[in-house]
């Protein structure tokens, strides 16, 4: 594990909580483990101080839980807490979409459209349908910072997509419906781009509620094999 690289604008802290966050989102921490502050301190060449506070910021992202006497765990996904997490996606999203079609600036717009463009070509290179770990996520979160809301963005972008993250790295799943999210969010940006809001809520909404009955079709699918 490599401390996060630093830079003027992040404090020790900071650069520890970087580091755990995607050492747990990416598996390197295991779902489950204990987390031992005196081999972490050792490991990360930081005080103990510093790691206490990145883990609590960890607990309040849910990637970490800690009970008195007992100390910290990375926390433990099972598919149903993951559809309870899309349900929220679903409502979230299609709220910061609405938003974003009334308050992104022309700017941002460019960017979204840009980053749509470049999944296109990335799937079209690498001929591969592993789209979510391509991007789809940071679609999502240039539609959120775009609301321009900030109990949005923390409420999604610090909390529920680190946990997305992390269990799609955990069961490693890929999307089957990678060509029809790519068309969708190329018609989402359009409609942003157009100031509907409305029009933009709806299909974001139908966007993640598609992603979840996909998900659900496959967690089925897994546990007709077990």
């Amino acid at each position: 594990m490599i401390l996060a690289a630093e830079n003027d604008a992040t404090t020790l802290s900071d650069r520890v909580f970087e580091t755990l966050c995607s050492a747990i989102v990416e598996g390197d921490i295991p779902a489950g483990s204990k987390i031992s502050e005196p081999d972490l301190a050792k490991k990360l060449q930081v005080s103990r101080a510093s790691l206490r506070e990145a883990i609590g910021r960890l607990e309040a992202c849910h990637l970490v839980t800690r009970k008195p006497n007992v100390g910290a765990r990375v926390v433990e996904l099972d598919g149903e807490q993951l559809l309870e997490i899309y349900h929220v996606r679903e409502a979230l999203e299609g709220m910061a979409a609405r938003l974003a079609a009334r308050h992104m600036t022309e700017q941002e717009i460019d960017a979204l459209r840009s980053l749509a463009s470049e999944h296109s070509r990335q799937i079209e290179q690498d001929q591969s349908d592993d789209f979510q770990q391509v991007g789809d996520l940071d679609f999502h979160f240039l539609i959120v910072q775009g609301s321009h809301n900030s109990r949005l963005i923390n409420l999604l972008c610090d909390d529920l997509y680190h946990l997305v993250r992390m269990y799609r790295h955990q069961f490693g799943m890929t999307s089957q419906r990678t060509q029809p999210a790519l068309a969708e969010h190329r018609a989402i940006v359009d409609v942003i781009a157009a100031g509907d809001g409305e029009m933009a809520e709806l299909m974001m909404r139908r966007h993640v509620r598609a992603s979840r009955e996909n998900l659900e079709r496959m967690l089925q699918q897994a546990e007709r094999f077990e």
